[in-house]
């Protein structure tokens, strides 16, 4: 069994953040995204992984290496240009002879990969699609099944007063099993879509294609910076089971500043007596001065943060300067390299 990662995305909902950083390599509490990805995929014992790269891939190649520093073996494939997810597994998995486990590079879950591979093997399936439930469904594209698990169709973003009438809340949630059958559906060398195109195919050529609910399982698309910092809250809180953080790095930590049992900070960081960090990342090599407040946020490498500045609910990309009683506010996001000047408010 492989697996292949569709991590050619450039981040652009991600921005500023992605400018430097490719998206599949942000920091989520201070790993890569994608290794969160990996373990999973090596707890179901799928351990041959192809990612699937487009956007910065030598950044991704030389902090991932070949995997074994994770357990596992990393293969590169980088698109010639933008080929969309289907094109992009046609690309990466032209020649293989076995079915294949795609993950879309922006997911955060905690999926038992092994119980959805019993599941598809089990229906006999060619393509078998996961799903989740949404409390909003008119803001994603719907895919409903049949009490068996059989798709039986796929219905474009509903209108919010049409969703009664829809009465599915099911949506895509971007992790496939797919059979060798799939590619022979797949033009070589074209931009093809799994969601648009090859998806409808399947279900217009009558092949076995099931889709199955993620039930009692995390899941979260981290495409934005809200639902990058909910990622970031969800793993300080212990709401996503299965992943362990690394809470002991050694920092250079004042007796009397205070930090609470759910924050996480890098090795070689700085902090100073009087500082407050509360449900927080603080990334490798931060600096932080006296009287400084950080509460549910998230700071990137080797920012520094002055004396009597407050940081909530926010994100600080690599390198910023935050200057002296400088408050920075809820949802705000700051870029590689910001410096922002003592007293500022954003």
């Amino acid at each position: 069994m492989q697996a292949l990662i569709l991590a050619g995305g450039k981040g652009t909902r991600l921005r500023p953040l992605t400018v430097y950083t490719p998206k599949p390599v942000v920091p989520v509490v201070n790993r890569p995204f994608l290794l969160y990805q990996i373990d999973v995929l090596r707890r179901a014992g799928i351990t041959d992984i192809t990612l699937s790269l487009s956007y910065q891939p030598d950044k991704i190649q030389i902090l991932l290496g070949d995997g074994q520093e994770y357990g596992v073996n990393i293969r590169y494939i980088s698109e010639p240009s933008p080929m969309g997810t289907a094109g992009a597994y046609k690309f990466a998995a032209e020649d293989t002879k076995e079915a294949t486990v795609v993950f879309n590079g922006d997911i955060l879950t905690n999926i038992d990969v092994a119980k959805l591979l019993e599941f598809h093997q089990k229906k006999s399936s060619s393509t078998t699609i996961s799903l989740v439930t949404v409390d909003d469904p008119s803001r994603y594209g719907l895919v409903e099944v049949d009490s068996d698990g059989l798709v039986t169709r796929f219905t474009e973003k509903p209108k919010a007063d049409n969703l009664g009438a829809v009465g599915v809340n099911t949506i895509n949630a971007g992790i496939y099993i797919l059979e060798p059958e799939v590619l022979d559906l797949i033009p070589e060398g074209t931009n093809k879509s799994f969601e648009y195109e090859t998806f409808p195919e399947i279900l217009a050529n009558g092949m076995p294609f099931y889709g199955k609910v993620i039930a009692g399982e995390y899941w979260l698309d981290i495409g934005t910076p809200a639902n990058y910092l909910k990622a970031h809250h969800d793993l300080l809180g212990g709401r996503i089971e299965g992943f362990e953080l690394e809470r002991s790095a050694e920092s250079d930590i004042a007796t009397r500043a205070e930090i609470d049992e759910a924050s996480v900070i890098g090795a070689g960081c700085t902090i100073k007596p009087g500082v407050h960090i509360k449900n927080s990342a603080i990334g490798p090599g931060v600096h932080i001065e006296e009287r400084a407040v950080i509460e549910d946020s998230v700071i990137w490498a080797h920012s520094r943060v002055s004396a009597s500045a407050e940081v909530h609910d926010a994100i600080i990309g690599r390198t910023c300067h935050i200057g002296r009683n400088a408050v920075v506010g809820p949802g705000s996001v700051l870029g590689d390299k910001t410096s922002l000047t003592d007293y500022t408010r954003v």
